[in-house]
């Protein structure tokens, strides 16, 4: 056995971590812009000589933007998905129901901390940044595909955002305190999701054959595929908020183009394919998938 989940304890541990809304982040709280939000080894601004301190502190900034909106995006075709899984089994086990129910009104939870967070920064930054969409598009453009494969884009995303918070924000001690605390709260409750979901794409590999699961592979591939598009999309958006924050156009916008959009791909897709956890799961389901997928997380390293 890779794992000792199981959905009464998970749900027991998810109840114990809970936390609500106000004590995270308030309505009225304000993010300090004279900091850097995000580390430095996911938003790879430090890394861009033509920009001068200044500059690089404002897409750094920008950066953490798209992280909580697009994760914000991410967790509104989350909700649907264990909604969907949860009502063939509302009539079987009691404790699985209640652990996914629950798993799902936190994720809902997190949807309106990254509301509030988007009308903070919104508050206190100069320029508007546009933001890939519509969420609900984007959403049913990934939800046509197979299960099995929604689920390891999930499990993936999941294991991704507790490696973000333990490798990177938490021993940041330069980072916006608030924008850190509200990492560290939603770490916590992730930290859960991580294993429902460990437990939700075990069910849903179960009975597989090999074909079966290589297809569900293939549309694996093809939701990071579609992702990656967007990130690209959301990298050119980004600059464009850029040169209207600092008024004035960059020379060598292309290349930062190319390295912001390569900053996000590690960010949003590489970090989690190359996750000990996730492959743990892939080798449960099958080697074959494991092996396929870790030959494709170089691209996106």
């Amino acid at each position: 056995m890779y794992h000792d989940f199981n959905y009464e304890a998970t749900l027991a541990s998810s109840i114990r971590a809970q936390w609500q809304l106000d004590d995270v982040l308030r309505t009225d709280q304000e993010l300090d812009f004279s900091r850097r939000f995000m580390p430095e080894s996911l938003a790879r601004t430090a890394a861009i000589e033509t920009l001068n301190p200044f500059e690089q502190r404002i897409l750094n900034q920008i950066s953490a933007h798209q992280y909580l909106t697009i994760f914000g995006v991410v967790e509104e075709f989350i909700l649907p998905f264990l909604v969907d899984h949860a009502r063939p089994h509302l009539l079987g086990d009691d404790w699985e129901v209640r652990a996914i129910l629950n798993f799902a009104s936190e994720e809902a939870k997190h949807i309106q901390l990254f509301k509030r967070f988007h009308q903070a920064f919104v508050r206190g930054f100069p320029v508007e940044c546009q933001v890939i969409g519509p969420s609900e598009a984007i959403g049913a453009e990934i939800l046509k595909h197979d299960p099995l494969a929604v689920g390891l884009v999930i499990l993936m995303i999941e294991w991704m955002t507790q490696q973000h918070y333990l490798g990177s924000i938490r021993d940041d001690t330069d980072l916006d305190p608030l924008f850190k605390s509200l990492m560290k709260n939603h770490w916590i409750e992730e930290a859960q999701h991580a294993k429902l979901d460990t437990l939700i794409v075990d069910s849903l590999a179960v009975g597989r054959t090999e074909k079966q699961i290589d297809k569900a592979i293939d549309e694996f591939f093809e939701i990071g595929g579609f992702l990656d598009e967007g990130l690209k999309a959301q990298a050119g958006f980004n600059l464009d908020a850029l040169e209207l924050a600092i008024g004035r156009k960059l020379e060598d916008r292309n290349e930062i183009l190319a390295q912001q959009h390569q900053a996000a791909r590690w960010t949003y897709i590489g970090s989690g394919m190359v996750h000990e956890r996730f492959r743990s799961t892939l080798e449960a389901i099958s080697p074959r998938a494991a092996e396929r997928i870790a030959e494709a997380a170089p691209l996106f390293a």
